[in-house]
């Protein structure tokens, strides 16, 4: 059955002008982003089958062009209009951030890391440039590592603060496994980090490590 034959209340686009955005499922959403389907697989079930074939949300939105193109029903239109949306989606809440005080908006600085970095499939430590106001000044991933290790170098980390003029500065990195808890090599390198800002008079105000549907902060944590 065609979704144009679905009861209006479970049609996608009809749910979500009545419900809000938040009431779909990702499949739901997926099918909205598709539009169609492909012969014989209404959207809403080709959108299932793409979530099964590529493990999770997180993993389709970032898979490269390549392994995007291989999947049934995408190709090189859908991968460039999807680059486009998640890229659109950073843009506004950059720009939200830049208009607000970071340290007191942590629910929009995990939102906006979750679309930065969550996705990736490989480790990225990503740091946010804040003023004396803890406004943000500009982000910057500065180190991408494999499927589960970053390196992260204190030396250049103090460098590009510097170059920014910070007077703060917020850390992030993603796991790719999706299990957002810190380990202890993320809690040491942070005290290491620490140390050295503190040398050049720059405060790390917080930590967040991004997994899948968690992103842990370090202050609230009580670790910095």
């Amino acid at each position: 059955m065609a979704i144009s034959d679905w009861p209006l209340t479970e049609r996608p686009r009809e749910k979500l002008l009545q419900l809000g955005p938040k009431a779909l499922s990702d499949a739901e959403l997926l099918a909205i982003f598709l539009r169609t389907g492909v012969s014989g697989c209404d959207a809403v079930t080709l959108a299932r089958q793409l979530l099964n074939h590529f493990g999770s949300l997180r993993r389709l939105m970032g898979a490269s062009q390549h392994e995007f193109c291989q999947a049934k029903g995408l190709g090189e239109a859908k991968f460039v209009q999807l680059q486009a949306v998640l890229e659109l989606s950073k843009r506004y809440m950059q720009q939200q951030l830049q208009r607000e005080t970071v340290f007191t908006e942590p629910a929009l600085v995990k939102k906006f890391l979750s679309h930065t970095i969550g996705h990736e499939q490989r480790e990225v430590f990503l740091l946010l440039y804040l003023d004396n106001q803890h406004r943000l000044i500009a982000s910057e991933p500065l180190f991408m590592g494999t499927i589960d290790a970053s390196p992260v170098y204190p030396r250049i980390v103090v460098q590009q603060a510097l170059r920014h003029n910070a007077a703060a500065v917020i850390l992030a990195h993603n796991h790719p496994s999706g299990v957002a808890e810190p380990s202890r090599a993320d809690r040491a390198i942070t005290e290491r980090l620490t140390q050295a800002m503190a040398l050049v008079d720059i405060k790390i105000l917080d930590h967040f490590v991004v997994g899948d549907a968690e992103v842990v902060s370090f202050a609230e944590r009580g670790w910095l």
